[in-house]
């Protein structure tokens, strides 16, 4: 399966992680880990994700405050957004 990011969602990724390179010494690696070992996850299991719009899927990152907000065809992993879980709910539906 093909992991596609939403050019926005990459920047949210970009942002987040210098954010914790910023507030700590390899809390930004630990990010990375964390939202890749939930990737991986939603790669192994797409339907895991609870469902929050008809074919937009949600799976909570581990340790961190985000979520991937994604939908799944037969090849490819389209991940929306990777949306902080405190702030603007529903931001990234124009996206899809």
């Amino acid at each position: 399966m093909n992991v596609v990011f939403d050019p926005l969602a990459k920047l949210e990724f970009d942002d987040a992680f210098a954010y914790y390179e910023r507030q700590q010494a390899g809390l930004s690696e630990r990010f990375r880990l964390a939202v890749w070992t939930a990737i991986g996850i939603i790669e192994r299991h797409p339907h895991l994700g609870r469902e929050i719009r008809p074919g937009i899927r949600k799976l909570v990152v581990n340790r961190f405050p985000y979520k991937v907000i994604y939908s799944v065809t037969a090849t490819d992993l389209y991940v929306i957004a990777l949306a902080h879980g405190h702030r603007r709910p529903d931001y990234w539906v124009d996206r899809t």
